[in-house]
């Protein structure tokens, strides 16, 4: 029972911090990006790599870039419970052996 416990917890963390990761992965590009805008002669690139990544989060949000976002961040957190449960399968598997 008590693996089962771990696991339940690794489990969780790893889709919570998957969850979280590209939206902070996003905030810190734009934030970068209008930090960029303060230098002289960068606000124009700053603000044409922005619309880009928009329209980026667009076309995976139906034209919602917010939804895109989440949308991004519901696959990598449902990726990484595969991976943390695949990891945790190979670890039993690997004790059972041994």
């Amino acid at each position: 029972m008590i693996i089962f416990a771990n696991f339940l917890r690794s489990l969780l963390l790893t889709i919570v911090f998957c969850f979280i990761a590209p939206m902070i992965l996003v905030g810190v590009v734009f934030g970068s990006l209008f930090a960029f805008a303060h230098f002289p002669g960068l606000r124009e690139l700053s603000h044409a790599i922005a619309n880009q990544i928009l329209l980026f989060l667009s076309v995976f949000g139906t034209g919602v870039p917010l939804r895109g976002l989440i949308v991004i961040s519901l696959t990598c957190s449902f990726v990484g419970g595969l991976f943390d449960t695949y990891v945790h399968y190979r670890h039993i598997i690997l004790r059972l052996n041994s």
